[in-house]
């Protein structure tokens, strides 16, 4: 009866999108609430869901939609909603939203509005002269296919947690490649390209092998349909074929999660990206990954999630310690973010891998907490960045609850959210993980798993210790004068004087020239804006909500959990 809800959904950017291609000069006025109106829509609908769940029955397919797609085939555009993708869901559409009234509202002058028109940054040329020469990004000059950009990515976000076919899945989670793509690509910074070709070349290999999983599961199975092979829990296919299709998916999904060692492109992607496609890539795109494990890798094959549940365990781990390590000899500040999303996902892997209700359970709550407390870090990483121009914590120097106090209470609480402060969202997954870890299902390895919960524990006081040492250098101490920087972030003495009505002497080919700017002073800098305030204020309270109030998660995974993992309890 509810059914279309979902097509909904997806109709809703989706027909933005198509809209803006066909009619641009007609919208050309409206731009700049365009995606905020839709976003909006969208949002709704998403609010509809939850109100109308049944929350009697999470475990069951609720909004059902069953279609023949391709009749010759056999496939179907299968869509439904239960309790494990209506958080997400929910959280995608609030997140696209936020990002648009970041992008939207407020002065047209504020800082991050890259909807608002100008003037395209000269070249600076850092080696020699000619072509190589690189350029700033020119952001806002297209406004409108920022906002194509955005609707796109978000039909594809929604749609993979939609999907209940096997290849309606795997459409939906290319969708998002290309926009995304674009968003690095176009939008960010002057290491752009490189990081937008890594992100694309990572991240289509990694899908290739999963969809070699995905069709040796058809080949045996005879269908492509979720509902049924979950409920079938891998009847029909034997102990080695499981093995080897949950290695092919396990490896696309931990390809988009990202796990370590298949994490490389995130850093770069995450530093070069605009702030809200580093908003998206760490709340939504790196959720696909994980809920793949949940809504296809384990159920469909749980013989092939036991046997290989132990490997799955042992890089987890590896990546908890790995990322906290690396977070600790991080000076940008975007890149120590970015790398704190591979130990955070190594929890989430951790928890799958134990393949027990609490462990489950702690993974996919870790992925809803994940996505608010890390969406909120990068949106006040992109501030910071806008308003010093350069994310190089010895650059930026101290003082921030002093200079900008409003500003720096909010990253101090974003930073204990994600610490894993007991009272906020970030606590619950990581320990229910680790508790997980301590008694996993039967048949899996206990003194293992314990020396994994013991690295896992080690790998939280670290995590706790580079998000102080974040805060010592960023937020406490006095304020410095603030260094001048070159585009990229680079200490460098000040400015020469003006000598524009002299000719430049000649340089030698391999001399690098920069041009410098200095950043403005603390009494030009304004605090928190009205719509960054907007944007940064559902996080906040979400944060605490499921922090105070875990049960409203639980609650809700709790039954779908057990159903997933029927075959190996």
């Amino acid at each position: 009866m509810m059914a279309w809800i979902p097509v909904a959904l997806l109709a809703v950017p989706l027909l933005g999108a198509l809209l803006l291609l066909l009619a641009p000069q007609l919208l050309r006025p409206v731009l700049r609430t365009y995606g905020l109106i839709l976003s909006g829509l969208t949002l709704a609908l998403s609010l509809l869901l939850v109100a109308t769940f049944d929350y009697d029955r999470p475990a069951d397919v609720q909004f059902e939609l069953d279609q023949s797609w391709i009749p010759g085939l056999g496939l179907r555009f299968h869509l439904g909603v239960d309790g494990i993708s209506l958080p997400l869901i929910t959280l995608t559409a609030l997140l696209t939203f936020l990002c648009f009234v970041y992008l939207c509202w407020g002065n047209a002058r504020a800082s991050g509005q890259l909807l608002t028109t100008k003037p395209a940054t000269k070249a600076v040329p850092t080696t020699g002269a000619g072509p190589a020469a690189k350029t700033e990004p020119a952001t806002g000059t297209r406004p409108r296919a920022l906002i194509f950009t955005l609707l796109v990515l978000e039909v594809g976000m929604i749609g993979t947690f939609l999907a209940l076919d096997l290849l309606l899945f795997f459409v939906f989670f290319e969708i998002v490649l290309i926009p995304m793509y674009f968003l690095i690509g176009i939008w960010g910074g002057d290491g752009r390209r490189a990081a937008s070709i890594k992100f694309i070349l990572y991240t289509l290999l990694g899908s290739v092998v999963m969809l070699l999983g995905l069709l040796l599961i058809w080949a045996q199975t005879g269908t492509l349909d979720i509902v049924a092979l979950s409920a079938s829990h891998g009847a029909g296919m034997s102990r080695s074929i499981q093995i080897l299709a949950f290695v092919a998916i396990g490896i696309g999904l931990a390809v988009k999660t990202p796990m370590w060692p298949l994490h490389t492109w995130l850093p770069d992607a995450h530093t070069e990206a605009p702030t809200v496609g580093s908003v998206l890539l760490a709340g939504v795109l790196l959720k696909m990954g994980t809920y793949g494990f949940a809504r296809i890798a384990i159920p469909v094959l749980p013989e092939g999630a036991t046997a290989m549940a132990p490997w799955l365990g042992a890089l987890a781990v590896v990546g908890i310690v790995y990322g906290a390590l690396a977070c600790l000899a991080q000076r940008d500040l975007k890149r120590m973010i970015a790398y704190s999303s591979v130990g955070h996902m190594g929890f989430v892997l951790l928890g799958f891998a134990t393949l027990t209700p609490v462990g489950v359970n702690g993974a996919l709550f870790a992925n809803v907490a994940h996505g608010l407390i890390t969406g909120l870090l990068f949106f006040l990483a992109g501030a910071i960045k806008e308003r010093h121009h350069t994310a190089d914590m010895p650059t930026l120097g101290g003082g921030l609850l002093a200079t900008l106090p409003r500003l720096g209470a909010l990253l101090t609480f974003a930073a204990i959210a994600s610490l894993g402060l007991p009272g906020l969202a970030g606590f619950w997954g990581e320990m229910l993980a680790l508790y997980g870890a301590f008694q996993p299902a039967a048949g899996l390895p206990r003194g293992l798993f314990l020396t994994y919960m013991v690295i896992g524990g080690l790998g939280a006081v670290l995590t706790a210790a580079y998000f102080l040492v974040m805060l010592s250098r960023l937020t406490h101490g006095r304020p410095q004068p603030p260094t001048p920087t070159s585009p990229s972030g680079t200490n460098v003495v000040a400015p020469p004087p003006d000598t524009s009505d002299e000719q430049p002497a000649a340089t030698p080919a391999h001399t690098t020239t920069t041009t410098l700017e200095r950043p403005p002073t603390d009494s030009a800098i304004e605090d928190i804006d009205r719509h960054e305030l907007l944007a940064w204020t559902p996080l906040v309270v979400l944060t605490l909500l499921f922090g105070l109030w875990p049960g409203l998660l639980l609650s809700l995974t709790t039954p779908p959990v057990q159903a997933l993992l029927g075959a190996i309890s």
